[in-house]
């Protein structure tokens, strides 16, 4: 079997990234954390990629293959990381989960490094296209743009299974957060 092409999302595949990345992360630690509630967490999910794709998709650093099955957002060095997420999220959130957000975003970022790097928000892939190996290959489209610039990758994973995959696909531990849930920070120097 071969590999779909990888494609740069435009805006018209926001509907199919986002129901993947919602199916993707259903038992991410993270993402349960900021949206515990079984009854909200599909909508709360949806505005939360919805808006991690809609920050992003004009950057041309969102890659998909499989019509938006696999996905990865990326964040080029000149992006702005920093930036409340408040803004876009505000009209979807009550403000305690709105406030979990703001805590998490913040403590990611005050962990990450002050060089330049290329930022892999989201890597996931839908449950029904898992094991085929799209995840590595929308991953290693943004590895191939950040070694084109000469920056290193930075990703952060608050699934511990995660950190074994990552570092066989080349990423080392970097750092480390034990608040709101453990986190790792993980780089891979340029190539």
């Amino acid at each position: 079997m071969t590999t779909p092409e990888i494609t740069i999302a435009t805006p018209a595949d926001r509907s199919a990234v986002v129901g993947s990345l919602v199916a993707a992360f259903v038992k991410d630690p993270i993402l349960r954390c900021l949206f515990p509630d079984e009854e909200t967490y599909p909508r709360y999910a949806a505005a939360f990629f919805g808006h991690l794709f809609d920050k992003r998709v004009h950057q041309s650093s969102i890659w998909t293959i499989g019509g938006g099955a696999s996905v990865a957002i990326w964040e080029p060095p000149a992006g702005s990381l920093t930036g409340s997420p408040e803004g876009g999220l505000a009209a979807h959130y009550p403000a305690d989960v709105l406030a979990r957000v703001q805590r998490y975003d913040d403590a990611v970022h005050a962990a990450l490094p002050t060089f330049p790097f290329w930022y892999l928000g989201v890597l996931g892939t839908h449950p029904d296209s898992a094991g085929r190996g799209w995840g590595r290959a929308v991953m290693r489209a943004g590895l191939v743009r950040a070694a084109a610039d000469g920056l290193p990758a930075i990703l952060e994973t608050s699934n511990p299974a995660n950190v074994e995959l990552y570092r066989r696909a080349g990423w080392e531990v970097a750092g480390f957060l034990s608040e709101p849930v453990p986190t790792w920070i993980m780089q891979q120097p340029p190539r």
